[in-house]
């Protein structure tokens, strides 16, 4: 035993355990802010190479744990590198901040997240970096384009009522004119829709949703080409972007189930699909992987399944007190604004609020769904329920 005081032992002790045996089949926790090195010579090495390459120096800049899901998101998105961020939204914005300088020009599709909007509206905006929305299938980019535009931002298939786009098309337009091409790839959770396959550089992933999929984590990922690497990179250092790593090893647990989760969100959102068609109430399905979707053939193409997010129009003129009805009157599905957990949600998407370029003033009012792993013929039966109540 040393003789060295109390305390000095318990600050030294159980930092090295000593033990035989296996290995555990997941890659443990490892949460540091300060990490320490074995002299100053390897502390100078490791300072040098910081800047290019991923190094376990800071726990600003990562830890081993953090390092285990960026494989794992690069692995799944066909990506030279990943950086994780502390929201869906944050990557968004240090997307942006990545590619974009004062004096630019950046196109954004209609059909983007909504918060995007604000996002343009509060920081592009008053950095003196230019924005316009353009037709969520892309058929306006060309008449759009400014000599200053430098970045295209889609986002295939869209936020609320999953418009797709012709990706490789637009990204070899922006290409040709020398403009990066960023994709936010939640929808698709890089298993069903790969961005970075079809000409994209940079993928954008709320970790949040599928790739959790259990509503407890909040998290954002930004996959990119070789060749866009450094300037996300540079940013996330700049600005010392990390993630908890006790958030990294969940999300990095729920990717082991991605798939087969997928497979079955999928299946039980078709069969509910199905019934909604027939509902007198409901005037318009939406849903890539339905043949009546209208981007349906670029889905077949591009895409390798669907996921549990099914919309729908009510009839025009449905009054917002029967929408309410509707929704307050559902008991399995929770009302709340995010999805890609394994639980039922609904909420209702202000479509006028969420497009510029396409006028939804005419048209009826549109809930979201999620379906979720509940047995689909109860969500069924819940949602007739919720109908007749409502009157519709």
């Amino acid at each position: 035993m040393s003789n060295k005081g109390l305390q000095t032992r318990l600050v030294a002790a159980g930092k090295a355990p000593r033990y035989e045996g296996g290995s555990a089949v997941n890659p443990s926790i490892v949460r540091a802010s300060t990490v320490v090195f074995q002299n100053t010579a390897q502390q100078r090495e490791m300072r040098e190479r910081r800047g290019h390459d991923r190094l376990f120096t800071y726990g600003a800049r990562g830890t081993p744990t953090a390092f285990a899901l960026e494989d794992a998101v690069s692995e799944l998105e066909g990506a030279y590198r990943t950086r994780l961020l502390p929201t869906g939204l944050a990557a968004i914005a240090m997307t942006l901040l990545s590619y974009l300088r004062p004096g630019d020009h950046v196109l954004i599709s209609d059909s983007a997240y909504q918060p995007v909007r604000q996002l343009a509206h509060q920081f592009l905006e008053p950095y003196g970096i230019a924005f316009s929305f353009f037709a969520a299938d892309g058929s306006d980019v060309e008449a759009k384009w400014r000599p200053n535009t430098q970045l295209l931002y889609v986002e295939s298939p869209g936020s609320l009522v999953y418009e797709m786009c012709d990706l490789p098309a637009l990204a070899e337009i922006a290409h040709a004119r020398g403009a990066w091409v960023a994709a936010d790839n939640t929808w698709g959770s890089g298993c069903q829709y790969r961005p970075l396959a079809l000409g994209a550089d940079i993928s954008v992933m709320a970790a949040t949703k599928y790739l959790s999929g259990h509503s407890d984590v909040m998290m954002g990922t930004v996959a990119t080409t070789r060749d866009a690497w450094e300037p996300l990179a540079q940013r996330c250092d700049a600005f010392g972007m990390t993630v908890s790593p006790d958030d990294a090893w969940l999300v990095l647990r729920g990717i082991r189930t991605l798939i087969p989760r997928l497979a079955m969100h999928e299946r039980h959102a078709l069969k509910v699909a199905q019934w909604l068609a027939s509902q007198r109430g409901v005037t318009t399905l939406f849903c890539p992987a339905l043949t009546s979707h209208p981007g349906h053939d670029l889905w077949q193409r591009d895409c390798q399944g669907t996921n549990g997010l099914i919309s729908f129009e009510l009839t025009p003129g449905t009054s917002q007190a029967t929408v309410d009805r509707f929704i307050d009157s559902l008991e399995l599905f929770g009302i709340g604004a995010s999805w890609g957990g394994h639980e039922s949600l609904v909420t209702q998407a202000h479509m006028t609020q969420a497009r510029s370029v396409t006028d939804w003033s005419q048209r009826g009012p549109v809930v979201r769904l999620h379906i979720g792993l509940e047995d689909p013929n109860d969500l069924i039966d819940d949602l007739a329920r919720a109908l007749e109540r409502a009157g519709m």
